[in-house]
């Protein structure tokens, strides 16, 4: 008795259980050993078995962002965002894709739905942010790095941006306000805005 394909009604096939299965299996060894091209390929049977396959779309999508094909990403997980629409996770990927390809107002909308659905959900306040940053609307970016702070405060990406951000509005002691607080825990990162900003974290108060 064959394990694969199994007939279904109008002459469509799915995929048994049992493949689906050892595919898996085959694509997670495959990636363990390092194998990244090999698992691809596992991840593109299990899709061509199972279109709907969360795994496959997962995968197959962060392998294309890993790649810069961000287009060919975006459409996997838009994919998958139809399947789990009530997935912060998902919202959050779509966003994050789009943010890369430019398109901040839809970036922004589908970081909004992750948080929506997450509201803790740190990395969505980081990408709110920059998809904000990208509309020129600084106000708002401060708020969404400020919350990312608030539940990542020794993450060094939010504050940098918020001294970035502070620049742009022309708020120089604000920017080097963050920076005193990077420079805490940060150095490296406080050293890289002296530079970039030309403001000195030794400077007078």
């Amino acid at each position: 008795m064959s394990v694969g394909l199994v007939q279904t009604s109008g002459n469509q096939h799915v995929a048994s259980r049992p493949t689906i299965f050892w595919l898996r299996c085959k694509a997670k060894a495959l990636l363990v050993l390092g194998l990244r091209a090999q698992a691809k390929a596992v991840f593109q049977d299990m899709l061509a078995l199972q279109p709907q396959n969360v795994l496959a779309l997962n995968s197959l999508g962060y392998e294309a962002l890993q790649n810069g094909r961000k287009q060919e990403a975006l459409e996997f997980f838009e994919r998958l965002l139809q399947i789990t629409p009530d997935n912060s996770t998902a919202h959050f990927n779509v966003g994050f894709v789009l943010e890369a390809l430019g398109r901040s107002e839809e970036a922004e909308r589908a970081f909004r739905t992750a948080l929506r659905i997450e509201e803790k959900m740190d990395r969505a306040w980081y990408g709110l942010g920059l998809a904000l940053v990208r509309q020129r609307r600084f106000e708002e970016a401060l708020d969404a790095f400020k919350r990312n702070t608030q539940l990542q405060s020794m993450s060094p990406y939010a504050w940098y941006q918020m001294a970035r951000v502070h620049m742009e509005m022309n708020q120089p002691e604000e920017a080097l306000s963050v920076m005193r607080h990077l420079n805490g825990f940060e150095p490296k990162v406080a050293a890289q805005l002296e530079r970039e900003t030309g403001l000195k974290l030794n400077a007078p108060t």
